[in-house]
């Protein structure tokens, strides 16, 4: 546990696309990673929120999410906080760049991803198959749409992945899991022994709450956005479950950066 260190660091600013990498994240009690999940676009349905930016939490079937559409996935986004600004692009062409702090950016964002759900097609067992008007919701660094409606971060290890790669005879992207947290100097699963521990991560606490059970979008290749490894099946196989990665919870508020040390209490 001493070894165990931190090897990448990832936010999700919109819900259901790209990741972005850091050197160093803030974490805040109460609330998790500012900026992660810090918006979604959400499908038009409820008058209520026709015309609002901040909406509170709501269940994951009423955003788009890479689960229902895998075409997600094929998608470039890179959301720069310094000026708002959203850039998408697909096999290096730019799409759409346009902003979030107007109302005509965030009408053009929502315009796009419209459209662009029109062109794909949702999964078997998408909750929210039906293509509809999306709007873009979310203030940067004060809502949050994670799936749970209780503020969590996620954390993985690296052996972990690696397995997953040798029994699947191929590589197996991190990405796939979504997490926050990357962590090296961990055996393979051996995060799952961090639940109900409280844990040091950079200057921040925080407590390992539970595994995380895993949907089909393990499934979806991080570039293309097809499904091309059943890595379900896999888990379920060798495992008897489909669970990989933790949740935790931050205690106290803090910092973590790549190299840092997770120390157990």
């Amino acid at each position: 546990m001493n070894n165990a260190r931190v090897q990448q660091l990832f936010i999700y600013p919109i819900k259901g696309l790209s990741p972005q990498r850091y050197d160093r994240l803030p974490l805040e009690a109460g609330h998790g990673i500012p900026g992660d999940r810090t918006f979604a676009l959400m499908y038009q349905e409820d008058p209520t929120y026709r015309f609002s930016t901040n909406v509170p939490w709501m269940k994951k079937q009423n955003f788009i999410m890479q689960n229902d559409w895998p075409g997600l996935a094929a998608l470039d986004c890179y959301y720069d906080e310094t000026i708002g600004t959203l850039t998408v692009k697909r096999k290096g062409v730019e799409l759409l760049v346009a902003d979030t702090l107007s109302a005509t950016g965030r009408d053009r964002i929502a315009t796009f991803f419209t459209g662009y759900l029109a062109g794909i097609y949702p999964s078997q067992t998408a909750r929210h198959p039906n293509r509809a008007p999306l709007q873009l919701v979310g203030e940067f660094n004060k809502t949050r749409y994670p799936d749970r409606e209780i503020v969590h971060i996620s954390l993985v290890s690296r052996a972990t992945i690696d397995h997953l790669s040798e029994l699947a005879q191929q590589p197996v992207d991190v990405c796939r899991f979504r997490p926050n947290i990357v962590v090296e100097g961990v055996p393979a699963w051996g995060e799952f022994d961090w639940v109900g521990k409280e844990m040091q991560l950079g200057t921040a606490r925080i407590a390992i709450t539970a595994r995380i059970n895993r949907c089909l979008n393990i499934q979806v290749n991080p570039q293309t956005g097809e499904r091309d490894i059943a890595l379900l099946s896999l888990l379920q196989k060798h495992f008897h479950h489909t669970q990989t990665g933790v949740l935790a919870k931050i205690i106290t508020s803090g910092s973590v950066a790549l190299g840092d040390q997770i120390v157990s209490f």
